[in-house]
């Protein structure tokens, strides 16, 4: 398993919303239901205590104990809320966390290294892993899209991914 105390973003703090503490959350995870399992997120240089989380317009909208106005919840705008890795849910066979695949390093079914899994994209039929390759003297790294399939990606571990190498540019 990826190292248990690596802290995982779930949401970010986008601001106040009204003038009782609720603030607005951007989230990276499964929506406002999945927030709910956790009790504590770590917010920077302090803890927050969730006491309530709904669904909203691009988000969520969410109450934390130590914060009880406007004021409170605008100073908190751009915070990221984070839980150890050990506190998300176990995996079933053949699930994975984006957490754990970002930064892996990735090899052709031929043996040969490619680079590795820069981003995990979404746009609605699927996860797609963004491998960056190895930079060439004098020029940015090259990147290349590859859907998250047994076909494209036939294996991962915690030490790397494989990616068919017909589907490496």
């Amino acid at each position: 398993m990826a190292d248990a105390n690596r802290p995982v973003t779930l949401a970010a703090i986008a601001g106040a919303h009204g003038v009782r503490g609720e603030v607005r959350l951007k989230l990276f995870g499964e929506g406002a239901e999945a927030l709910r399992a956790f009790s504590v997120f770590e917010a920077g240089d302090r803890k927050l205590t969730l006491k309530s989380v709904r669904p909203a317009n691009q988000g969520a909208v969410a109450t934390f104990a130590e914060v009880t106005d406007r004021s409170g919840a605008e100073a908190l705008r751009g915070t990221l809320l984070t839980v150890p890795r050990s506190a998300l849910p176990p995996l079933a066979e053949g699930e994975y966390y984006h957490h754990d695949l970002l930064g892996l390093p990735c090899v052709s079914t031929d043996g040969s290294a490619i680079g590795h899994v820069a981003a995990i994209e979404n746009f609605g039929a699927g996860d797609i892993l963004e491998i960056e390759k190895a930079a060439e003297p004098g020029k940015k790294p090259a990147r290349f899209m590859v859907p998250m399939t047994t076909q494209a990606v036939p294996a991962w571990n915690d030490d790397g991914v494989t990616v068919n190498a017909a589907f490496v540019e």
